[in-house]
């Protein structure tokens, strides 16, 4: 059984053993307070570094077959080298795979280091903890930006968070700075920017009284809610016909905002050929453990070519 340490770098670094797919002892997370969201942005890259490496030997706690570590990260990767990150843009550019090798080399720990974008971390995550590592999934996460991950991997950007779904000139909210995409709409910045005097909890509420908002409501938070909802269903859409039906898990901490049914029925909408239209869809929780062991098996299924 392979041994392979998973790591998470998003808000905080969060590291754990995995043994046979499956979480061996807890798992580490750096900062220890789930609420310091601005603590790794603040850090310079060759801090970053360490800060990881030092968990990874935490978690290793003495174990000499560790086969691989895996990390996973928001942004675009290539070949070890992160090409963009908008949410720790200290790290463009940066061959973060090769300062990783050569900083856990420095604390006797010389293994291959595998990089990837966290949403496929998520997708890998669900495949093994459901056993279908054999099968095509798709996952998307809902947070602060709007992640798109598949599993198998397989050669590609897979920036779904940034599919085009609006031509409207005025949505412009998408961290990258594009127009139209996705994440302008449903990304969790990009709402706090929208709607400047209430958060995205206080919309969806709001939201939920229905057309004109109900007595003294608020008309444009359920107008809104039905572009966020659009906005999904268009990214998913796109993501049937260029690759087909399957199984699409929705995940991250704005999921609890999804409508199911008012998803589905704009899903069906924008789907009409009958051979696409086997596609399922389910709503799981976001968790850090899946995270965590999907990037220990995307590194240990890279050692496999």
């Amino acid at each position: 059984m392979a041994k392979t340490i998973g790591v998470v770098l998003s808000e905080r670094v969060l590291a754990g053993l995995v043994v046979d797919h499956k979480l061996d002892g807890p798992v580490r997370a750096f900062p220890e307070a789930a609420d310091d969201e601005s603590g790794l942005v603040e850090m310079h890259t060759e801090s970053l570094i360490k800060t990881i490496c030092e968990q990874v030997i935490l978690v290793q706690n003495g174990h000499k077959d560790i086969a691989a570590v895996g990390v996973a990260m928001p942004g675009l990767m290539k070949a070890g080298v992160v090409e963009d990150s908008p949410n720790l843009p200290q790290l463009k550019g940066a061959h973060i795979s090769e300062l990783l090798s050569a900083e856990l080399k420095n604390h006797g720990l010389d293994v291959p280091v595998h990089i990837l974008n966290d949403a496929d971390g998520v997708a890998a995550g669900l495949a093994a903890a459901q056993g279908k590592l054999d099968h095509f999934i798709r996952v998307w996460t809902l947070g602060v930006g709007i992640g798109y991950g598949r599993y198998p991997f397989a050669p590609g950007v897979w920036e779904g968070g940034h599919a085009v779904v609006t031509l409207d000139d005025k949505e412009n909210y998408c961290g990258c700075g594009g127009r139209g995409h996705l994440e302008g709409i449903m990304g969790h910045r990009a709402m706090r920017l929208r709607f400047l005097d209430m958060e995205p909890e206080e919309v969806f509420a709001e939201a939920k009284k229905g057309p004109k908002g109900g007595p003294g409501g608020d008309d444009r938070c359920f107008q809104f809610k039905k572009l966020w909802h659009k906005a999904l269903a268009a990214g998913t859409a796109s993501s049937i016909h260029n690759e087909g039906p399957g199984k699409f898990f929705l995940t991250g901490f704005n999921s609890r905002f999804i409508d199911l049914p008012m998803l589905k029925d704009y899903i069906q909408q924008m789907v009409k050929m009958s051979p696409l239209q086997s596609y399922t869809l389910e709503i799981v929780n976001d968790d850090a453990d899946i995270r965590v062991v999907g990037a220990a098996v995307a590194a240990e299924l890279s050692l496999q070519g």
